[in-house]
């Protein structure tokens, strides 16, 4: 689940199993006779919630990744294309030099 924003629900006898969340939140929620195996819903993620009669079994532990940036993608592609054109200046004078020189004078040189 991600970046999903549970407001005054009730959630009865429901079984959340291999839940990842990113970003998700349980708003003014009620949870009755819920089972919860194996997921990543701590509990700052349960704002003003009652949870009744419920078990967490086997939490997930540990560092969880967290792609709550939509932006990261992005600025990863933005970065890798201005890599790209930074080369692009030495690739034409490489071509050029090439060209006027020929390919073994170059790989010599």
């Amino acid at each position: 689940m991600k970046s999903v924003i549970f407001e005054d629900s009730l959630f009865e006898e429901c079984y959340f199993e291999d839940i990842t969340s990113s970003n998700t939140f349980f708003k003014n929620c009620t949870f009755i006779s819920t089972v919860f195996y194996n997921t990543d819903l701590f509990e700052y993620k349960f704002i003003e919630s009652r949870v009744l009669n419920s078990t967490f079994l086997h939490n997930k532990e540990g560092c969880q990744l967290d792609f709550s940036d939509d932006n990261n993608a992005y600025m990863i592609y933005f970065v890798s294309f201005l890599g790209t054109l930074a080369v692009l200046p030495g690739n034409i004078v490489s071509a050029l030099l090439m060209d006027k020189i020929g390919r073994l004078r170059m790989l010599g040189g």
